[in-house]
């Protein structure tokens, strides 16, 4: 039987990028890619919304960067027809190499739509998973928390996989936890421990001495969130392609590089916008930088800046990816409206 998605991916060691809203969008994705991740995940896409709604194959966040491989498409909903027909257009429209449900999302404005409140109805949650299994040639995976105000992932993850998921990614937080207190990785080596399909762990991963640690906690791979924003190194680091840390110089040079995919994908004004959350990341070791890179409203202002504040002269094609060519075709921007805003 020729393996599915994951199990190829998961034959070499490696991290995951987390699907993050407002941040693991095409650009993310590409040099996370780039650098080695064994696969990328969107940001979560309405399944409700593509079905039901006005979104279409320009969608945004589900629409891939040309040539882009090995990205999975994230859904969340609580229906099973349509979570099975959104798994569908998320194949057939983004070319989405697995799909994942949502179960971990703990915000309340989703709340009764999907996300984390499943966990205390696991039993919708397998049948969402095996509509969608049903529905789709590809994987179909879940991402979990430990519970949603009590631990019981390890219930949840094997009916799950008995359901047909054939991956399950466990964070190590309750719902009612959210983002508070620290993430319980013996859990989620438990989980781990006491499913037959591959489990990654994710919570707290922020540097390469923890994702060490956690890569030897029993799970398949572990899934990297906010320490791979403005970091996307540590998918090589990961991999042992890379072993060193960047200096300041390859910092402009790639935080260059995303101020330029950014303004390519969405416009550059929006482009900039949203880098100013992302520039200062690429220096968190420099906080004394961080007011001249969110005044940063053009791609010339940030090149000018990373120049200066560098020391490292950037030239205007320094924006280029490796191979000294703007990294594919252009992004154009989506025509959908569609509100990304949201969780």
């Amino acid at each position: 039987m020729t393996p599915g998605f994951y199990a190829r991916r998961l034959a070499r060691p490696g991290a995951v990028l987390a699907p993050m809203a407002g941040y693991s969008d095409a650009p993310m994705r590409r040099l996370s890619a780039e650098q080695g991740a064994l696969w990328t995940v969107s940001e979560m896409i309405s399944a409700r919304g593509l079905v039901l709604g006005n979104e279409g194959p320009d969608l945004t966040i589900g629409r891939p960067y040309p040539g882009e491989q090995d990205r999975v498409v994230q859904l969340y909903g609580a229906e099973p027809d349509i979570l099975a027909e959104g798994a569908r257009r998320a194949v057939s429209w983004f070319g989405a190499s697995a799909v994942d449900l949502n179960m971990g999302c703990p915000v309340p404005k989703i709340k009764g739509k999907g996300g984390a409140c499943l966990l205390l109805t696991p039993e919708v949650a397998y049948a969402l998973v095996s509509a969608m299994r049903a529905a789709v040639p590809v994987d179909v995976s879940a991402k979990i928390r430990l519970g949603y105000d009590r631990v019981r992932a390890v219930e949840i993850a094997q009916g799950l996989a008995a359901a047909g998921a054939s991956l399950i990614t466990v964070h190590g937080r309750t719902s009612a936890q959210r983002y508070t207190g620290t993430a319980d990785w013996d859990a989620v080596a438990q989980v781990a421990a006491a499913v037959p399909v591959p489990v990654v762990g994710s919570g707290d991963v922020t540097d390469l001495a923890t994702l060490r640690l956690r890569q030897r906690s029993g799970v398949a791979a572990v899934m990297v969130g906010r320490g791979a924003v403005g970091n996307p190194w540590l998918f090589a680091q990961a991999n042992g392609t890379l072993d060193r840390e960047p200096g300041d110089a390859d910092r402009a040079r790639a935080a260059l590089r995303h101020t330029v995919l950014n303004a390519a994908w969405y416009g550059e004004r929006r482009g900039l916008l949203q880098m100013r959350k992302v520039l200062p990341r690429y220096f968190a070791h420099r906080p004394e930088w961080r007011e001249a890179l969110v005044g940063c409203s053009t791609v010339q202002d940030a090149r000018e800046a990373l120049t200066r504040l560098t020391g490292t002269p950037l030239a205007e094609d320094a924006g280029a990816g490796p191979a000294g060519e703007l990294a594919g075709a252009p992004f154009m921007p989506s025509t959908s409206g569609y509100d990304e805003s949201r969780p």
